[in-house]
């Protein structure tokens, strides 16, 4: 799919852990003329004092998740919504909603400015939260599971057993495929990942001018 006019694109980037989506979506911030929005990040802003999750998470989870500043302490967080099925998706009940309202608000707000060609947005969760609908198009990093032990191991010192927890968590390599319409293939070197990305949005109008 090529971008045929001046309207910006908007394009969701998934994939599983350890893929190298940070790293694809890095080189192609510094290359064209776009944003990058990782929706994790989105995530933290939001649960921060001020923040539209704050008070929620807080009403749900209790007191005892703030750290000695006021913040929500993620790993005590973590510790008690993975205990507790209910709380996991009442957690994802106040946070999915958010994030997905700010990315729908930036959009437009980058839309109207009409400065971007294209507009990134990253989340492992693209797909089962819905964000089809509001992306042009989806984009999966491929690697295979082999490749991606290797990067966890080494880059963030994961054991097998995490490895395992974190793999059964997420959607299969064929239903990843079933939903986005491009696929990136981010097995061998980062070049041979450049040059993919260069096809599929057009040298000619995706680098910066």
């Amino acid at each position: 799919m090529r971008q045929s006019d001046k309207r910006m694109k908007v394009i969701g980037v998934t994939g599983g852990v350890g893929a190298g989506k940070s790293e694809v979506l890095a080189w192609i911030a510094g290359r064209s003329d776009c944003r990058v929005i990782m929706a994790d990040q989105v995530a933290h802003r939001l649960e921060e004092p001020g923040g539209v999750c704050y008070e929620p998470l807080l009403a749900l989870l209790g007191d005892d998740v703030l750290d000695s500043e006021g913040r929500i302490d993620k790993r005590k967080m973590a510790a008690k919504i993975f205990a507790d099925e209910t709380l996991l998706k009442g957690v994802n009940g106040i946070v999915h909603p958010a994030v997905k309202a700010y990315l729908t608000a930036q959009i437009d707000k980058e839309r109207a400015a009409e400065k971007l060609k294209f507009l990134f947005i990253e989340a492992a969760l693209l797909i089962e939260e819905g964000y089809a609908g509001i992306v042009d198009e989806l984009w999966y990093i491929h690697a295979g599971e082999e490749v991606r032990r290797q990067r966890l191991k080494s880059s963030r010192g994961y054991t097998d057993e995490k490895i395992d927890s974190i793999l059964k968590s997420q959607l299969s390599e064929e239903e990843f495929r079933k939903h986005c319409a491009v696929v990136i293939e981010n097995n061998g070197t980062l070049q041979g990942v450049y040059t993919q990305i260069e096809k599929e949005l057009g040298e000619d109008q995706w680098q910066k001018q």
